[in-house]
């Protein structure tokens, strides 16, 4: 069910469901991708849950800009820090005052992480009722991602082998292969090394212009459309489960609820 398609007296029957809701960016993915990467990947990823789960999920529309000024350097639209949280904010409180109670935030650029997980901490003190999940795809998609990959430690990153790769499978007129360079931190060790699929054991705020040359973060030289099917397999299959348990009620503890 896609919330953008229905008239208002429906929207009392699909109460029960999950709102899920892709949250997405417009920022540079270096010089073979386009701006809209993040956001193409996470609704696409967000419409094959909504099929597979038609019963239980209700589609917002994606959030097509992100918290991104760490790319300023090569271009982005971006809200600040604040807007960000705000945006994150007033998207729940909206859906929740139509009489959602299930919002998941199903994400798909990184910068948006940190202003989401304050925003929802605010969101818990003042509607504490409200059950909102976030989720990252490739952090739920990481197993799976690891048996796919080629490309050494640091090559997943950015407009990396897994961005390149599913825009390959889902936009192959927008992908530009022959301007694609590896770069970034692939190749690096111990502290210095980045890579999506590695926890970090410390958290520190670099602009993308002081990490690569291009924007990319990675080994897009290792993507295939091939690949990008069967990561975007590994990413629904993964972000289906986990709405179907907070549809559920399995991510509850007991009878607080």
């Amino acid at each position: 069910m896609i919330l953008a398609q229905l008239r208002w007296p429906e929207i009392q029957s699909a109460l029960s469901r999950v709102c899920v809701t892709p949250l997405g960016s417009l920022e540079q993915h270096g010089p073979h991708l386009p701006l809209w990467t993040d956001t193409a990947i996470v609704s696409e990823i967000a419409r094959r849950v909504e099929r597979q789960l038609p019963g239980e999920v209700l589609l917002a529309p994606a959030q097509p800009v992100g918290y991104s000024p760490r790319h300023a350097h090569f271009g982005c639209v971006s809200l600040d820090l604040a807007a960000y949280m705000d945006l994150i904010g007033n998207l729940c409180r909206s859906i929740a005052a139509m009489g959602f109670r299930r919002i998941f935030l199903l994400n798909g650029h990184g910068g948006n992480d940190v202003p989401c997980r304050a925003a929802m901490c605010a969101l818990k003190t003042e509607m504490p009722g409200l059950r909102i999940v976030f989720a990252s795809y490739w952090t739920l998609a990481a197993e799976a991602f690891h048996r796919i990959r080629t490309s050494a430690p640091g090559g997943m990153g950015h407009a990396c082998e897994m961005e390149t790769s599913i825009m390959l499978a889902l936009h192959p007129d927008q992908v530009s292969l022959a301007r694609a360079r590896d770069d970034g931190t692939a190749g690096e060790a111990g502290y210095r090394l980045l890579d999506m699929l590695r926890p970090q054991p410390y958290y520190m705020v670099r602009d993308f212009d002081e990490l690569s040359a291009t924007g990319t973060l990675g080994q897009p030289s290792h993507a295939s459309a091939e690949k990008g099917a069967r990561f975007l397999d590994a990413a629904v299959e993964a972000a289906r489960g986990l709405v179907a348990a907070f549809a559920a009620g399995e991510l509850e503890f007991g009878d607080r609820a």
